[in-house]
């Protein structure tokens, strides 16, 4: 049996604390859709991996498949009065989140979308460790498409997307804070 190195124990360690980390940021935008769905504000869903099957099913209807590239973004949906909404989340346990982190496909269906007038953005999740409240901010696309003019350079920081820090009270997430007219909406009790 071959033994790992310290630092290739110290990769599969971190490895596996980030898909922990991105199941958990995963579970929360679920709950905040449905929050917002309760609310009547919002009904969005997690676009299925789309996956290439490599055999036939076996007599109980299992079978051999692989993940294909992604060509989409993680969630889409319609928002009160008919806007289209659409995201991508990504979550991070380092102190940046580089633009490739998205696709081009996934980078082209936004910037499409965004150009017949859907609500397209990217949420980022800062995890602090154990025991520390992440942080979570919503990055207009426009912005994440010009990274390069905006910030300089190819990926950002927390400090850079700080004015897009939106509140995650009792672990909602709450995607569409302050843009309007949802805001409005949830302040006037006309959906509850």
């Amino acid at each position: 049996m071959k033994h790992m190195s310290a630092e290739e124990y110290r990769r599969q360690q971190a490895g596996k604390l980030a898909r922990v980390h991105g199941l958990r940021f995963e579970e929360q935008i679920e709950a905040s859709l449905r929050w917002y769905e309760d609310r009547g504000i919002l009904k969005a869903t997690k676009t299925p991996e789309p996956m290439k099957p490599l055999g036939k099913p076996d007599s109980r209807g299992r079978f051999l498949a692989c993940y294909v590239k992604a060509a989409q973004v993680d969630f889409s949906g319609t928002a009160v009065g008919g806007r289209s909404v659409r995201f991508e989340a990504k979550q991070t346990d380092t102190d940046r989140f580089d633009r490739k982190r998205l696709t081009d496909e996934q980078m082209d269906d936004l910037r499409g979308h965004e150009a017949l007038g859907a609500l397209c953005f990217v949420i980022l999740c800062f995890s602090h460790g154990t025991g520390s409240v992440d942080t979570f901010y919503r990055v207009p696309w426009k912005n994440w498409d010009d990274m390069k003019a905006i910030y300089g350079r190819q990926y950002v920081t927390e400090k850079d997307v700080a004015s897009f820090r939106i509140p995650a009270p009792a672990g909602i997430i709450k995607i569409l804070h302050g843009i309007e007219p949802y805001g409005s909406i949830l302040k006037e009790g006309r959906r509850t």
